[in-house]
């Protein structure tokens, strides 16, 4: 059976994603550009795709700019941005211009106005039109490795995901290792083994 998602279900954890075809508005540029997913997979990036509601709202603008704040030390781990609503490039381009939270975004964002995007990844609600606040992170082979979706009232926390980013990328180079909670770059992480069994805390940090 292969792991490879079918067009018309949800992706999953584990599974590999298809390629999208997509238009985004890049604020550093100020222009409109044509970009697909499997351009990031091929310069083996990771990729970061942040579904939000909708351009011109009111928790959105804090959670980009949040993003934002936090692009620096992301692009340092090799990590790519996308974010996404179902707005159209030129609300995007609009927005940017007329919200003074957005003053630091310098990732692409995405236009995906049918929400063929946001249902690929299962975020999409269909009564309103929109997606709902969904992060997803897909490592450099194509595979979605990390999920979180929050329903519209509550913004997520850039910070826990630079964390998470760095238990991502230190484990994919050590793929035996495990990294506990709340585990910071330089903690001690665990390898699972035999000894581990019914005694972590005696190798966990205190």
């Amino acid at each position: 059976m292969s792991n490879t998602v079918s067009p018309t279900t949800p992706l999953q954890l584990g599974q590999k994603i298809r390629d999208f075809t997509f238009s985004t508005y890049n604020p550093v540029e100020d222009r409109f550009e044509e970009h697909t997913l499997f351009q990031y997979i091929l310069q083996k990036k990771w990729c970061i795709i942040y579904f939000y509601p909708a351009d011109f709202t009111f928790v959105c603008p804090t959670e980009l700019s949040d993003l934002a704040d936090h692009q620096d030390k992301l692009q340092q781990l090799g990590v790519e941005i996308i974010s996404v609503s179902t707005d159209t490039k030129f609300s995007h381009l609009a927005w940017c211009k007329a919200e003074r939270l957005l003053k630091d975004v310098k990732f692409q964002m995405a236009s995906d106005p049918n929400g063929e995007l946001a249902g690929f990844f299962g975020v999409y609600d269909a009564a309103g039109g929109t997606a709902l606040r969904g992060t997803f992170i897909i490592n450099p082979e194509g595979v979605l490795v990390g999920s979180e979706v929050n329903y519209y009232n509550v913004g997520r926390n850039a910070a826990e995901l630079l964390r998470k980013m760095s238990a991502y990328t230190y484990l994919y180079e050590r793929p035996h290792q495990a990294c506990p909670a709340a585990w910071q770059e330089g903690q001690t992480t665990l390898t699972p083994s035999e000894e581990l069994v019914g005694r972590v805390y005696d190798f966990i940090e205190k």
